[in-house]
């Protein structure tokens, strides 16, 4: 009888726990926590941007992304944002796709312009970036130093160097 209890309180102090950290992912998770307007805006390649991510204007958080979907006539990635509703955003703001760090996360950068007019609920974002590939960076960066290593070390007045004397 005795285990029965020990493995019942055990059970519940478990499913408690559980309870605990379902509720606390559910609320830092970005949720239905925006409420606003929609926007859309066209990429050539969204680099790993998801659903859910953080929309940041000057690195505040003012919205998220609420959808991405293929346009079948341009073949480029729709992204759906949803800002903050006291957020207007000018009709020549620009959006890029930035990473938090090396490792890995993605938001969308806005970047406002000085326009007078506002894009409107469900209107669009003409100026958009899409995200610098890193292994593509690497590569020409990578290409470049052995180039000029190449170039240092070529004779630059066309003489062929001097094989050293044997004794």
């Amino acid at each position: 009888m005795k285990r029965n209890v020990v493995e019942t309180v055990l059970g519940a102090v478990v499913i408690i726990g559980a309870l605990v950290f379902l509720t606390f992912s559910y609320k830092t998770s970005n949720t239905g926590d925006v409420t606003g307007y929609r926007v859309t805006a066209d990429f050539s390649d969204i680099g790993g941007l998801k659903v859910g991510d953080e929309v940041q204007v000057s690195g505040v958080k003012v919205g998220q992304i609420a959808g991405i979907a293929l346009d079948p006539k341009a073949y480029l990635a729709r992204v759906t944002i949803e800002v903050g509703q006291n957020i207007k955003l000018p009709s020549d703001t620009a959006a890029l796709i930035s990473s938090t760090s090396l490792l890995g996360g993605k938001y969308l950068q806005l970047e406002p312009g000085g326009a007078e007019d506002y894009i409107e609920n469900n209107g669009r974002i003409e100026f958009t970036q899409a995200p610098q590939n890193l292994e593509q960076l690497l590569g020409k960066f990578i290409f470049s130093v052995s180039d000029k290593k190449d170039e240092a070390e070529a004779p630059t007045d066309g003489a062929v160097p001097a094989e050293p004397a044997s004794p």
